[in-house]
């Protein structure tokens, strides 16, 4: 029986708080404080000093408000309100400790001081905001910085509220982001405790949103002719209820489990411009009494603007899924293109996968952006695509190629470009061929096929030439083994300015080694033991050559040899 009459002096407390954070805004501040006032009262019978410490607070704030002369009087109160704050560790306490210095200092023309409070406050509403006060500190903030007084009203403007609403149609393209603001703006309009704005799922038959205000963000879905959302969804009609609990439509179950007490409510459906049902909004608790027909009106008003951004919202994400698709699409059809070349040539199989990999560690050493990631991406794994113009015996050839064997060959180069330029055109996919076909372009001018010399060839054809090239010597073919490491960075070495772009060498050579070991065991069975990746992770190719010539470090060089080699032993 107690632990009941807690429960509900708490809850009472709660809705004088809100009562007076209302009259707050609207500069009444002698009701503010007496509500207050009240509300402490209650919650020092149920002995929560949590929210007696939330009533000081808003107290001292509030008698500062009303006369700035009782400075020191605010002061002493909010003091106590912070020291109860810190032995209750009750977020919604400290967030109120900190507006209330916020507000203080804002007076008494500190606003950096009140900025840093305000920023505290804001820090806390992001992860506890039971008054939603978001609203209060970001007003104060614009206030500030616009420099404005302190003494002005804080109440929304519907006005405004639509207008934020109607910018919303152009500047936001995200559905849930837009759900928030429409029920943050909606919640601010209509001076309500809380807003839900509900998207009817057609398909499904189902409503859901993942803006839930005064709750955790989580997706909501329930079927379509449930609840009273799904009452105006199916009927049309609105829904103005003064005293929820005597109104047999509400589902009092809803309040049980989340302990939230809902008194008035206003539900509306949400058309759009072909007046077809898309949603609802549910608005709960008119602050300052029951909703009225002017809310009604609002409401509608709101519905107008935010039924076109939803719909607006919804086309995008359908674009942006459709836009996936493709992309997956495009995808599978590049790695089936690549498989192919595998299957025509077992010798090199895997190559154009490892070339891929190596090059992606230059470009992430090189911190390129994603756009540009994503472009020499495809065109390492497509760079010899050409390939499938090649006759068999030539390019399953175990020995030596002859001078007229070798011209042959390095034609997949021309035909790498033939048939991607056969692929519709976008920008990003021209950019793509011409990094492909240009991986055996050299830096002095004596490549193939074109002859590009220096910053003529592609950046990303540049990288995978050194990509190309590393894999080819560094893998086991039928004919011969593995050329010894020391043999492989002599050459990126020897060839940098002539063959490669040595900018690019170098980068690579700086490349940590364990980063290069596993491009290694893509071919392998060993596994890359966690102390031995460790231990490799502190040095680059360069120090490992470095190392062999100086024979310094043995046990470093035979260790990084045992995985290159890909031997068990």
């Amino acid at each position: 029986m107690i632990e009941i009459l807690d429960t509900q002096l708490i809850s009472d407390g709660k809705d004088l708080i809100r009562k007076g954070i209302a009259a707050l805004n609207d500069k009444d501040y002698e009701n503010a404080k007496e509500d207050f006032f009240e509300a402490q009262k209650k919650f020092t019978v149920a002995k929560n000093s949590g929210y007696i410490s939330v009533c000081m607070s808003l107290s001292g704030m509030t008698s500062y408000l009303l006369d700035n002369k009782k400075y020191k009087l605010a002061i002493q109160i909010i003091d106590d309100a912070i020291y109860m704050a810190g032995i209750s560790k009750n977020k919604t306490a400290q967030l109120f400790a900190e507006i209330a210095q916020g507000d203080i200092n804002f007076g008494e023309n500190n606003p950096e001081v009140a900025i840093l409070h305000y920023n505290n406050a804001k820090d806390i509403a992001d992860s506890e905001d039971e008054f939603f006060m978001s609203d209060y500190i970001n007003t104060r903030i614009n206030q500030i910085r616009s420099g404005m007084e302190i003494s002005l009203p804080m109440k929304s403007d519907p006005l405004v509220s639509l207008v934020k609403i109607g910018r919303s149609i152009n500047a936001l393209t995200d559905i849930n982001v837009l759900l928030k603001v429409i029920a943050e703006e909606t919640k601010n309009a209509i001076q309500a405790d809380r807003c839900t704005v509900f998207l009817y799922d057609k398909e499904k038959d189902e409503l859901w949103s993942k803006i839930a205000l005064g709750m955790e963000s989580q997706e909501i879905r329930f079927p379509a002719d449930k609840g009273l959302a799904g009452y105006v969804v199916k009927t049309g009609e609105s829904v103005n209820i003064a005293d929820a609990y005597n109104d047999p439509r509400f589902n009092k179950d809803v309040d049980s489990k989340s302990g939230y007490h809902t008194k008035s409510i206003l539900c509306m459906p949400i058309k759009n411009n072909n007046q077809e049902i898309i949603g609802a909004f549910q608005v709960l608790n008119k602050l300052d009494g029951v909703f009225t027909k002017n809310d009604e009106d609002l409401l509608v008003a709101v519905g107008g603007s935010a039924s076109i951004a939803l719909e607006n919202a919804q086309l995008f994400e359908q674009q942006k899924e459709l836009y996936k698709e493709q992309k997956q699409l495009f995808e599978s059809f590049i790695d089936t293109l690549a498989t192919s070349i595998d299957a025509r040539d077992k010798i090199t199989s895997g190559h154009s996968s490892r070339v891929k990999l190596y090059s992606m560690l230059i470009v992430d050493a090189l911190k390129l952006d994603t756009h540009d990631k994503e472009i020499i991406e495809k065109a390492a794994i497509l760079h010899d695509i050409g390939k499938i113009g090649i006759k068999d015996v030539v390019l399953q050839k175990e020995g030596k190629l002859t001078p007229e064997e070798y011209a042959h060959i390095q034609q997949h180069v021309k035909i790498t470009h033939d048939i991607l330029e056969k692929i519709h055109m976008s920008d990003d996919f021209k950019l793509i061929t011409e990094i492909a076909c240009s991986h055996h372009e050299k830096w002095d001018g004596t490549g193939y096929y074109r002859h590009l010399s220096g910053e003529n060839i592609p950046y990303g054809g540049r990288i995978l030439a050194v990509s190309d090239v590393f894999d080819a010597i560094t893998s086991k073919r039928h004919y011969r083994d593995k050329m010894p490491i020391a043999n492989v960075i002599k050459i990126l070495i020897n060839d940098s300015g002539s063959h490669f772009d040595k900018n690019i060498v170098d980068v690579f050579l700086s490349i940590s080694v364990d980063k290069i070991i596993n491009v290694f065991l893509t071919e392998s069975h060993i596994i890359f033991k966690d102390q031995d990746r460790k231990l490799m992770s502190k040095y680059s190719l360069l120090d490992i050559y470095n190392f062999i010539n100086d024979g310094s470090s043995e046990q470093i060089v035979n260790l990084f040899n045992h995985y290159y080699s890909g031997s068990e032993d």
